[in-house]
């Protein structure tokens, strides 16, 4: 198998017009791989794919075996739905976008001999675990659809790489955060923490809801890993290094380092310099009051260290990003 480190791969980056993917395209681009980008555009920005990829508009599952028919040496597979409320409310728009496209994409690979494979993964594969840190051996029993399609995923690309050699390494991600030059978080639909409080600083809301101050943590609540995008990219990097001929490993990717609600916003507050009204609310139904990933294995196996923790930075990243793109 081609050593990664020395030689340029030839890849396709499915959801490279994403949040991740295209992060993670420009990070391969620049370390001098060959980059086709897949991405629909359901969710993705054709401006976000860099200029030195080559880019295919058109749906993985569609696409795929006549992509990858033209000789690939790997496979970054981020394209996927992915918002757990929406997992829930329309289950069968999450198993046939994520387990039935991947499914295919796997048939794609094995028809076409395309070694290896990266999977973006998650933690809420774990659900709500039984402790903190979070290891890669910890039960599995993801509480929603979104969460229960990638473990599907993670089943069969171990299946795959038994049965057919594939060399395979997913990465289950905590909470992603920062951004990469121009690359960052705008998501239609906005989850997350800390873009939903850089919206109150830019006054698109009129407060953050902090939801729960009862839990059992030191300012009463929820703790969370950021993982910075690029820290995040350099793991992909890595794993297509790493990626073994028959084999499929898994490892979390997280800080190790967990930070309250309030934390990150009082980071929001010194990193933008606005005020941000924080209103408490109820608990949600579900939330662990600690998620942090234990990532020793992919510091042991991959060489992978975050380099960029530190949490206002993070912001100030992520605040450096918004207020570019609300001056175009």
């Amino acid at each position: 198998m081609t050593d990664t480190q020395t030689q340029p791969l030839k890849l396709v980056v499915t959801g490279g017009a994403g949040y991740v993917g295209s992060v993670c395209a420009a990070r391969l681009v620049e370390a001098g791989h060959d980059v086709t980008v897949l991405d629909d555009l359901s969710t993705g920005h054709a401006d976000a794919v860099h200029p030195g990829a080559r880019f295919i508009e058109g749906d993985a599952a569609e696409t795929a075996e006549t992509l990858l028919a033209e000789g690939f040496d790997g496979v970054l597979h981020f394209a996927a739905k992915s918002l757990v409320g929406e997992s829930m409310q329309d289950p069968a728009k999450y198993w046939q976008g994520n387990v039935v496209t991947s499914l295919r994409l796997l048939d794609a690979m094995r028809t076409h001999g395309t070694p290896r494979l990266v999977f973006s993964s998650t933690a809420a594969t774990y659900g709500e675990p039984e402790s903190s840190p979070i290891p890669e051996s910890a039960p599995t029993r993801p509480t929603n659809t979104y969460g229960a399609t990638k473990l599907a995923i993670d089943h069969a690309i171990t299946s795959y790489a038994l049965a057919h050699g594939l060399a395979a390494v997913s990465l289950r991600y905590f909470n992603v955060a920062g951004a990469y030059g121009d690359l960052g978080e705008r998501h239609a639909t906005e989850t997350h923490l800390i873009p939903l409080v850089l919206q109150t600083a830019t006054g698109q809301r009129e407060h953050i809801s902090i939801f729960g101050e009862d839990y059992p943590t030191e300012d009463g609540t929820a703790i969370r890993d950021y993982i910075h995008v690029a820290d995040l990219a350099d793991a992909h990097l890595l794993a297509l290094r790493h990626a073994a001929e028959g084999e499929h490993k898994i490892y979390n990717l997280g800080s190790g380092t967990g930070f309250s609600v309030r934390q990150v916003i009082e980071a929001c507050r010194q990193a933008t310099g606005h005020p941000i009204p924080a209103v408490v609310s109820p608990r949600r139904a579900g939330d662990p009051a600690v998620l942090v990933a234990a990532s020793d294995r992919a510091r042991e196996e991959l060489g992978w260290k975050p380099e960029r923790t530190d949490l206002i930075g993070i912001v100030t990243d992520a605040w450096n990003f918004t207020q570019a793109r609300a001056s175009k």
